[in-house]
């Protein structure tokens, strides 16, 4: 096989860096099972033929996969969906209910990230994204199972970072696929002391009541496994899930102590207040980097989750 940016796991599950932003800030899953396979979240469309490339390098034809899924419809896990189906002729798109209509007219979500970074930079960032004819995508509500190759995956609705967001957990391999419904826990960051996890609350819809419910339920599966999409394999599910229930709830206090700041001031207090946070438990985890490193590292995560608990405040203050 030639040189990828991949970590083969067990059980035949895949991890592919997207190349989004950074090496190793975005991953996909390709899982395999009896000449048969699925992507789990598909990067953007630039990734998509360096996804083509690894079906290549492990032998397996475009015909041979079977599902799609994208977790949810944010651009680094669901951008390049549309392109990656146009080249997949007997895949499907298994997606939220929620999100389905914006995979087969993608228009509303161009418009929402160009509105936010202008059309150069969207077209950096994201490329082109492609509809998904209506025909070729299954909607996947709560408990939804799909079956390829002797494996099963059972779709799980999982509400607390987008209202668009499923999980999906694989039996055989003991392993749920968690999107961003899991936080990030970037590779860079563990030390003697494991991995360092935090929530990611990425505008629009962050809720953490349902997301302290939606890691409850997640747990009572016990998977031994989680694969986030920012980044790779973590172990020791329960105890991560226990640190970020309570770091969600951390979050949303910084937001609240915000609460008084006008307009965008609100927002820069925010990501301040995140920022020293941020680097207080990764002080205490052990992380050696540099302020400065962390700081450029997480920059895009600080200002994107400010923003989305910003929007979260204004939602309570206008209900």
């Amino acid at each position: 096989m030639p040189e990828l940016d991949i970590i083969e796991y067990a059980n035949h599950i895949t991890c592919i860096d997207t190349h989004y932003q950074r090496p190793e800030l975005a991953a996909c899953y390709l899982v395999e099972s009896e000449g048969e396979a699925v992507f789990i979240d598909t990067g953007t469309s630039h990734t998509v033929p360096y996804l083509m490339d690894v079906l290549a390098a492990k032998g397996i034809q475009p015909s041979q996969v079977k599902y799609v899924i994208p977790t949810h419809v944010h651009l680094d896990h669901a951008g390049g969906a549309g392109e990656l189906m146009r080249r997949l002729p007997n895949a499907s798109l298994v997606i939220h209910p929620y999100g389905a209509k914006h995979m087969i007219d993608p228009s509303k979500l161009i418009a929402g990230a160009t509105a936010v970074y202008g059309e150069e930079q969207f077209e950096r960032q994201f490329g082109k994204l492609t509809s998904i004819p209506k025909e070729r995508v299954i909607e996947a509500p709560d408990n939804t199972r799909l079956s390829f190759g002797n494996r099963e995956l059972l779709i799980l609705d999982t509400p607390g970072h987008a209202r668009h967001h499923f999980c999906v957990y694989d039996a055989m391999g003991q392993a749920m696929f968690t999107g961003d419904t899991f936080g990030l826990s970037y590779r860079e960051f563990d030390t003697e002391h494991g991995h360092f996890i935090m929530p990611t609350t990425t505008p629009v819809q962050f809720d953490p009541e349902a997301w302290q419910s939606t890691l409850e339920r997640l747990i009572t599966l016990s998977p031994e496994r989680i694969y986030l999409t920012h980044y790779g394999e973590i172990g020791r599910p329960k105890e991560m899930a226990e640190k970020l229930s309570r770091y969600i709830e951390e979050f949303a206090a910084i937001a609240r102590a915000s609460r008084a700041n006008p307009g965008e001031e609100r927002v820069v207090d925010i990501r301040n207040s995140l920022k020293d946070w941020m680097m207080d438990k990764l002080k205490t985890h052990g992380c050696r980097q540099s302020p400065e490193i962390i700081e450029q590292r997480m920059s895009m995560d600080l200002k994107l989750d400010a923003q989305g608990l910003d929007v979260w405040l204004t939602r309570l203050e206008q209900a």
